[in-house]
């Protein structure tokens, strides 16, 4: 005779994973990040008045963040001021693991509002070594650059 067979307890469900195809995209072409920021009514330029990622004089926005998209527009929804990057994924920044080129950083046109609204808003934290100033806090550092605001999404 066989030993009695205790009974199993009740299998939790799992919930259904998410997969990749149900998960935003951790990077967007440069199309896509256009079309959000537009839509957000964020602007862009380019001095060369082009979008190759692989030429300094363009502004790109290929392989950019979601997250660093997401930022920059919440940045101009808190301050109501008017913001338009002019300069995004293309060479000619510096390198490193939180860069422009691994779509950490953009860059956006100084004006009287976005510049009063960063330094009434963030802390100044120190001067960088090229000499530019820093305010943030947590993840996010606003450099102010000569002709730019150069700005780190974490």
């Amino acid at each position: 005779a066989r030993p009695a067979e205790r009974a199993r307890p009740a299998e939790k469900v799992k919930p259904p994973e998410r997969t990749a195809q149900h998960l935003p995209p951790l990077r967007l072409r440069h199309a896509e990040a256009a079309q959000r920021l537009r839509q957000a009514g964020l602007g862009w330029k380019s001095s060369g008045g082009c979008t190759n990622r692989n030429v300094r004089q363009c502004t790109s926005l290929e392989a950019v963040r979601t997250a660093t998209v997401t930022d920059v527009i919440a940045l101009k929804r808190r301050s109501g001021c008017p913001v338009v990057i002019t300069g995004g994924t293309e060479i000619g920044h510096s390198p490193g693991p939180y860069s422009h080129h691994a779509g950490y950083k953009l860059d956006i046109k100084p004006n009287r509002c976005i510049s009063r609204y960063i330094k009434r808003e963030y802390p100044y934290q120190r001067v960088r070594g090229d000499g530019a100033p820093l305010y943030g806090s947590a993840g996010t550092v606003y450099a102010r650059e000569p002709d730019h605001w150069d700005i780190l999404f974490r």
